[in-house]
């Protein structure tokens, strides 16, 4: 099966200043795309989106451009940005007119609730939907209701939910976040990204801790708003990506082959307009 892995961070620590490296353990070191390609070729990914990697603020813009040239897998980048600022504008114009440019993100988990809940945060958010470009939606499972009112409030905008909304799977914490999926997925215009859940899965995990998760994803959004990432290199505190793929295969494999194709580069194509 052709993957299209939507959720790739590079690190490249000699060109970018990475703020929360720092304090991130054995992930504070570069993580190259010649390393990435060597490993996910023999996996069937044939396409990659690289999504920013929180930068410092004044390495946004660069970071971007770089991602756009780094290796022919990486067929376009998830843009970090700041739609709480009065320039944003001016940022969407630029960023907009590069090609391969496929979307925006701006990290919410780390951030204070208010933060989304501005009205130049989402009136600038709202500017996305005429570009037809997709917000990331990165929030914790204490959060999705704030990330839905922040949907609600962007009906045109597509949305794509990060990390099956970033479930306490080591501890099987499955309510109230099943309930949280469910009301979320209750918006059309919001699709979920099966992705991340390898980290909050403990070093013991197996298919079948992360199987309630993932189905209950599919179940919710339905095969035409699913896609997949891979979050490397997060995953690797955990796993490794062969793991994380073979793992995702068989939770899915009693799917039908076009479901399947849906989940793992149909809707991505779609969604992100590849």
């Amino acid at each position: 099966m052709r993957i299209v892995d939507t959720h790739l961070h590079l690190v490249h620590m000699d060109h970018f200043t990475y703020p929360w490296l720092g304090g991130a353990g054995a992930l504070n070191r570069a993580w190259p795309a010649e390393a990435f390609a060597a490993e996910a070729q023999k996996l069937g990914i044939e396409a990659a989106l690289h999504m920013e990697v929180d930068v410092a603020e004044a390495d946004m813009e660069a970071e971007t451009r770089y991602a756009l040239e780094v290796n022919p897998l990486v067929v376009g980048a998830i843009a970090a940005c700041r739609p709480e600022s009065p320039d944003f504008p001016g940022y969407l114009d630029r960023l907009a007119a590069l090609k391969g440019v496929k979307g925006f993100r701006r990290i919410l988990h780390t951030s204070p609730d208010e933060l989304s809940q501005g009205q130049l945060f989402r009136a600038n958010l709202r500017r996305l939907a005429d570009r037809h470009l997709p917000f990331d939606l990165c929030v914790l499972s204490k959060q999705l209701p704030v990330g839905r009112a922040l949907v609600e409030s962007c009906p045109e905008v597509q949305f794509v939910l990060d990390h099956c909304g970033v479930p306490d799977v080591a501890a099987q914490a499955l309510d109230p976040w099943r309930r949280e999926i469910k009301a979320l997925a209750a918006l059309p215009n919001v699709a979920a990204k099966i992705s991340g859940i390898v980290a909050y899965a403990g070093p013991d995990w197996t298919t079948a801790t992360l199987r309630p998760f993932v189905e209950h994803i599919i179940e919710s959004f339905g095969w035409d708003r699913v896609v997949w990432g891979s979050d490397y290199p997060v995953l690797t505190l955990t796993a490794d990506l062969a793991r994380w793929v073979a793992a995702t295969q068989e939770i899915v494999a009693g799917a039908s082959p076009d479901e399947q194709a849906k989940l793992f580069h149909r809707n991505a194509e779609r969604i992100y307009r590849l």
